[in-house]
């Protein structure tokens, strides 16, 4: 495994989950904003590493495998402290499906 500036910010992007999930649940009024700002940190993360690996022609197998997982395990997170937030049915039933469907296709793509 080759040690590239994509393949850090997806390490980084997996290491903000559980800062993540603490912020979310903390008792401050600052805590939804920091929460906010951690997965938009998240997201503009994503976005450069793909831009950095193609740019620096640093695409690695190992790469085009942590890329999403970090990309699925951040949006899984975020939909399960949704549903947890709002205990609804109608929050739910469409996160089910959303965190179901990534895994059928990430299934089907591995196949």
């Amino acid at each position: 495994m080759r040690l590239t500036i994509p393949n850090i910010l997806s390490f980084i992007r997996l290491l903000l989950i559980p800062f993540f999930v603490v912020t979310f649940y903390l008792p401050y009024s600052w805590a939804p904003f920091a929460t906010a700002l951690i997965f938009f940190i998240a997201g503009v993360t994503d976005w450069f590493d793909g831009y950095l690996a193609r740019k620096l022609n640093q695409t690695t197998r190992f790469g085009a495998f942590i890329d999403p997982v970090a990309d699925k395990v951040m949006v899984a997170t975020a939909m399960v402290l949704v549903v947890e937030h709002y205990h609804s049915l109608w929050v739910t039933i469409p996160a089910v499906t959303m965190i179901g469907r990534e895994i059928i296709i990430s299934a089907l793509r591995e196949w």
